[in-house]
């Protein structure tokens, strides 16, 4: 999971990022327009609302340490869910495999 930001704004609703998961086992991407300022607890309803209501839960989620990601918020979502959040590395991109942006 990552963010692409300071992308041009859409026309219907401004979108201006877009929120970037990969399901490794299906090798397929899913991309989520946002707003750049998004928050925690944004990410995490959109992820609820968009993807985890038509997927089901996550086992895994490797994400880089974006601060939406390591909030008290987005621990507990974890915690809640039983879901293992694992963070790639610093000068490690590669961790994160096909959602990092090149």
């Amino acid at each position: 999971m990552d963010g692409v930001t300071e992308l041009p704004s859409s026309h219907d609703r401004s979108y201006n990022s877009c929120l970037v998961i990969v399901d490794r086992y299906r090798k397929t991407p899913i991309f989520l327009p946002c707003h750049k300022e998004y928050t925690a607890m944004y990410t995490a309803l959109l992820l609820w609302n968009r993807v985890v209501s038509h997927t089901g839960l996550f086992k895994n989620i490797i994400s880089d340490r974006d601060p939406n990601f390591t909030t008290a918020l987005w621990t507990n979502v974890h915690r809640l869910f039983e879901t293992n959040l694992s963070f790639s590395t610093a000068y490690h991109p590669q961790t994160n495999g096909l959602a990092e942006n090149n």
